[in-house]
């Protein structure tokens, strides 16, 4: 199941709008009905203000109804298991349970398998703030 949303994430990436970095980056996620969805960077004069693959992909996830988040992968041009960001990592965890697989990934596939739990352990939950 990894390769094909590897293969979304390579397509996101072909996307990107990386003017400023040149560091266009790609991003997938599967919901536990297996829908996909998709986001690339994208970046503005204002750099570095723009927006990072994950958040794209959690924008269309949002406005598709969300769901339960059960795997992830991440691809980025010039960097071999480009992981998240700390703050993506968050917003990921958010929708995300420690057990959701995130696959780093270089241009041929999936180089390395991690939960979100390994790369986020202290993610702020949302029912702290309650």
């Amino acid at each position: 199941m990894s390769h094909d949303l590897f293969e979304a994430a390579k397509a996101a990436m072909a996307k990107a709008y990386a003017p400023y970095s040149k560091f266009p980056v790609g991003a997938a996620l599967r919901t536990e009905d297996g829908r996909i969805f998709t986001g690339a960077n994208v970046e503005v004069a204002s750099y570095p203000e723009g927006w990072c693959a994950e958040t794209t992909a959690l924008g269309h996830y949002i406005m598709a109804g969300g769901g339960r988040i059960t795997e992830i992968a991440v691809i980025a041009e010039r960097t071999a298991k480009c992981s998240p960001c700390g703050g993506c990592r968050q917003r990921l965890a958010e929708f995300c349970r420690p057990e959701t697989r995130l696959y780093l990934c270089d241009n041929a596939g999936v180089v390395e398998t991690v939960t979100m739990g390994e790369m986020l352990p202290y993610a702020f939950q949302g029912d702290m703030l309650k």
